[in-house]
């Protein structure tokens, strides 16, 4: 279904124009998403704030096609952090429940376009009906590689960071000088993927909110104003395109 992008950009185009200028081989590997102002748009429109999770559902779904059209291996997309459980009650269940009926109606794409599921975050705090469908879906698609979409849920940067720490505390006689960071990042819920090279955020704001604090240490930031339920491929070709025109230097003097 996500063969390539033929087909898939409109010739002549602004997307055709955005993507002509994209370097295929040199793509970031690694693209986490901050995917903010669902409220906001709803506001605007005179909806209640569930409407407004539902048209950024549409937002994920065009998002996930055009990384792995393009190339993308991992895509991480934050979808409900540890703080989000202080919003209403009904707000928070109807979010839950959004989730599971994409799993339940729409994971099929997952599979068939070879695309593996990973949810990191603090499992044993989300609904149980939820995360039976997540570790389904998760087991279905854990030997698909074309790309890794990551789903943050109940996670929070600092708490990773805690946990690790526990991990490491329960490991009687562990050497403190045997620690390193590649050690360290072992023991984080993304140990299996590499650090973002570029982190997206919606809606204009200018901060991280607790999210991959440890993985972003080098990571590139682009932020829009655009609020997420009106995030399209073309913003997102428009990410890429600057991220390709900066130099890479991880604290060195000469572009990595």
């Amino acid at each position: 279904m996500f063969e390539s992008l033929e087909g898939y950009i409109e010739p002549g185009s602004e997307e055709d124009v955005l993507v002509r200028r994209i370097d295929l081989t040199r793509l970031p590997r690694h693209v986490a998403v901050i995917m903010d102002g669902n409220g906001r748009w709803a506001k605007q429109r005179g909806l209640s704030r569930i409407e407004g999770h539902r048209a950024g559902s549409d937002s994920v779904r065009e998002i996930v096609e055009a990384s792995a059209r393009l190339g993308v291996k991992v895509l991480t997309l934050y979808a409900f952090s540890k703080e989000n459980w202080r919003r209403p009650r009904r707000e928070v269940s109807e979010l839950w429940s959004l989730l599971r009926n994409y799993l339940k109606k729409d994971a099929h794409v997952l599979m068939e376009n070879d695309l593996r599921l990973l949810v990191i975050g603090q499992k044993n705090g989300i609904p149980k009906i939820v995360l039976k469908e997540l570790e389904r879906v998760e087991r279905e698609t854990a030997v698909n590689g074309r790309m890794t979409v990551v789903l943050a849920l109940n996670y929070g940067g600092r708490s990773e960071i805690v946990d690790a720490v526990k991990r490491i505390l329960r490991e009687r006689g562990t050497d403190p000088d045997a620690l390193t960071e590649e050690s360290f990042s072992g023991l984080l819920y993304t140990a299996s993927l590499p650090d973002p090279d570029l982190l997206i955020r919606t809606s204009g704001e200018l901060r991280v909110s607790n999210f991959l604090l440890w993985q972003i240490a080098y990571a590139e930031m682009w932020v829009t104003p655009v609020l997420w339920p009106d995030f399209r491929k073309k913003h997102f070709l428009q990410a890429l395109v600057e991220y390709q025109q900066r130099e890479r230097r991880f604290g060195d003097i000469r572009p990595r």
